[in-house]
């Protein structure tokens, strides 16, 4: 089997891993941990993260949440990780990382965690790396794992394996398959049997 993307579009990635597609091209996916409190700072934040509600006011929230809530391991983790969504959300690459790092070096086994900074470092051009990272977060049963395949495939295609990128898109697609944006990136591809001899 040969596999060929029909079209090689210029690889920028604009941001990480996010709970609803972000607008600039190639789309990347952020995750995000949602707690079950109610009418906290840190359920605000993750809120903000979920939707995509990128704000100065919402990163303060994030702010008054890991400053001043009781928030302990995972969750703890979580409010750094949904803040660095946001950071990630206002191309703030810089904080977006440093609030990954903090996460893990707090919750070492958080998948959102590694996924997303896969998706900071593969916008830093360390595709290797972030693919690494992606591969690692994967075996932590993140949430929404369709985009970090998604995100994974598109740092694959950048690094020449586009058989890898391929079947991580049909990896995405068949586990979200409403999500629009993996179909639409497999549209390039063209699936063509080679001979045996």
């Amino acid at each position: 089997m040969v596999l060929r993307s029909t079209v090689f579009r210029a690889f920028v990635l604009i941001a990480g891993l996010a709970a609803a597609p972000l607008v600039l091209a190639p789309k990347a996916m952020a995750q995000v941990t949602i707690f079950s409190g109610a009418d906290s700072q840190a359920t605000a934040c993750s809120l903000a993260a979920r939707h995509g509600n990128a704000t100065p006011e919402t990163l303060h929230v994030c702010n008054l949440a890991i400053e001043h809530e009781a928030l302990f391991g995972r969750d703890l983790a979580g409010t750094y990780v949904n803040r660095g969504v946001l950071y990630l959300r206002l191309e703030a690459w810089d904080r977006a990382r440093a609030d990954f790092n903090e996460a893990l070096a707090i919750y070492p086994t958080m998948g959102e965690a590694l996924v997303n900074r896969g998706a900071v470092r593969i916008h830093d051009r360390h595709l290797k790396e972030g693919v690494a990272d992606i591969d690692l977060g994967l075996t932590y049963n993140p949430q929404q794992p369709e985009r970090a395949y998604y995100n994974r495939a598109l740092a694959k295609e950048r690094l020449d394996d586009v058989k890898g990128a391929y079947f991580d898109f049909l990896k995405a697609t068949e586990l979200a398959p409403n999500w629009t944006p993996p179909q639409e990136e497999l549209k390039r591809y063209t699936v063509a049997r080679r001979d045996a001899g």
